[in-house]
């Protein structure tokens, strides 16, 4: 299987794209104390380099993060030594017993999981909903359709210290598929070191996911923010709750 958010482009975006998943974290932590959970197993799927993870072992959870990604992987392990991660496909991953589960940063819309398909979205909400203790919530949010005007091109750049990124973006208005050209470069020694990678994601309609949320049994809850952290253009959270049986 191709390999997706390698060495070089892994530490880039742990170094150089970490606010969503920062300024995410105080909001995300709130909704959890509003639901009584205060300590206890957090799942975060797609847990990237471990930025959110962190921000659970801070204040007192355990952590289990699972990501697609070795180098991801391999720097979360390093900043959460007292987490536990996994290098597995979040739709296959097996999902133990929690009280919290997490997706953040649009994490379920990318395709280059080949196990992400509308059924395995559906069965990975019924493996959460199994997975949830009564009164657990499943906190995420997703990328829908107009990230760009559809039959136009975007180009952009980021740069740090010892890297530069280009992407190309273009969507499909039709599939509703997002594809990010990525071009990076990092500097290994006196030379930089050029790597090359393409993302697809699958663009959701938030109304479409809650009704399916729904069906399998949550509560559901949508939002445009974690806390005082607005989310970008066209995205939308999700709180979704399972119930106490008392």
């Amino acid at each position: 299987m191709k390999e997706y958010y390698k060495e070089d482009l892994a530490f880039i975006h742990d170094v150089g794209y970490s606010d969503y998943a920062l300024k995410s974290a105080p909001g995300i932590l709130e909704i959890l104390k509003q639901n009584k959970i205060n300590s206890g197993l957090v799942v975060d799927l797609g847990c990237g380099s471990g930025l959110w993870a962190n921000e659970l072992a801070k204040a007192n959870y355990q952590v289990l993060g699972i990501d697609i990604s070795a180098a991801m992987i391999d720097i979360a392990r390093k900043r959460v030594p007292n987490a536990e991660f996994r290098i597995e496909s979040l739709f296959k991953t097996e999902i133990p017993p929690c009280n919290a589960i997490t997706s953040i940063s649009e994490c379920l819309n990318y395709l280059f999981d080949t196990d992400n398909n509308s059924q395995t979205l559906v069965q990975l909400f019924h493996r959460i909903y199994s997975a949830l203790n009564p009164g657990g919530v499943f906190i995420f949010d997703i990328a829908e359709a107009g990230q760009i005007t559809p039959g136009t091109t975007t180009k952009s750049f980021t740069e740090g210290d010892d890297w530069l990124v280009l992407v190309e973006k273009d969507e499909d208005g039709e599939k509703k598929i997002l594809t990010r050209r990525i071009i990076s470069f990092r500097q290994v020694g006196e030379h930089y070191r050029r790597d090359d990678e393409v993302h697809r994601q699958q663009l959701y309609n938030s109304t479409d996911l809650a009704k399916l949320l729904g069906e399998v049994g949550f509560l559901v809850e949508t939002m445009n923010s974690y806390g005082e952290y607005v989310l970008p253009k066209n995205h939308t959270a999700f709180i979704a709750r399972k119930q106490n049986l008392f």
